[in-house]
């Protein structure tokens, strides 16, 4: 039986590829692949043929659900996951197996046994479905990798207060009061920032939620905000988008 490992941890990627191999003679690892970009170009490769696929949740570039939109999966699927029940649920509303991390012989050997017997591939309109159907879920920004004189510093967007632009430049300032130039525009920056966290409140400024002290009322209709850490600038909401700031607030 050809087996194809999707697993972006090259630790996990090893651990399995050694438990199969002690426990199925007649298993061959066809191939491994780590993200949904690189399955979906293997399943699309002529020649490629994979009779079971151990798919990890939780990709290096998403959730692993997208590759079903993208490509018709005909092997058997077990899925691995370390996440929360819902992930569950979706598998068995799709008639797949699912191991649970870090992985169990005896569970492994139960999945395979499921896949030997059972007759077709994976129900993948049953399992889209189950986990929300339609369009997949938008992934945000989770870091940013920004530089500070000779070093490279991972920044985590839940650090980030606030985002402005001055003098042709970007910075992002962190809760500690930390700024650093990025080369992103605002326009790109407000569209990989969580909409439910962060708001752009000007062409000039995006905020994070947790990051407004007060807002105090202005002449015109504009509000004001006053954040912590406090900002060189003036931290004014545009009028045209007041009314949507603060529908955002009350959120």
């Amino acid at each position: 039986m050809n087996v194809l490992i999707v697993e972006d941890e090259i630790m996990a990627q090893k651990s399995l590829t050694r438990i199969l191999t002690l426990n199925f003679s007649d298993m061959t690892i066809v191939g491994c692949t780590t993200s949904v970009k690189s399955t979906v170009s293997w399943l699309k490769t002529p020649g490629n043929h994979a009779d079971i696929i151990f798919m990890d949740v939780e990709l290096a570039d998403g959730v692993c659900f997208e590759i079903f939109r993208q490509v018709e999966v005909k092997a058997k699927v077990i899925m691995t996951t370390a996440y929360d029940s819902y992930a569950l649920k979706a598998f068995e509303a799709g008639s797949v197996d699912y191991l649970l991390k870090p992985i169990d012989p005896s569970s492994l050997k139960r999945a395979v046994a499921r896949c030997r017997m059972s007759g077709g591939q994976i129900d993948a309109e049953a399992l889209l479905k189950a986990i929300g159907g339609g369009a997949p879920k938008k992934e945000y920004k989770e870091r940013y990798i920004v530089r500070f004189n000779d070093r490279i510093v991972p920044l985590l967007t839940s650090n980030i207060a606030y985002v402005y632009s001055e003098d042709k430049n970007n910075y992002l300032v962190t809760f500690d009061d930390q700024h650093y130039v990025i080369d992103s525009s605002l326009d790109v920056i407000s569209e990989e920032l969580n909409p439910e966290q962060f708001f752009r409140i000007s062409r000039s400024c995006i905020v994070q939620m947790k990051a407004i002290t007060s807002i105090i009322k202005q002449a015109g209709g504009r509000l004001r905000i006053v954040p912590e850490p406090e900002s060189s600038f003036e931290m004014t909401v545009s009028r045209s988008r007041v009314d949507d700031f603060l529908t955002w607030l009350e959120k």
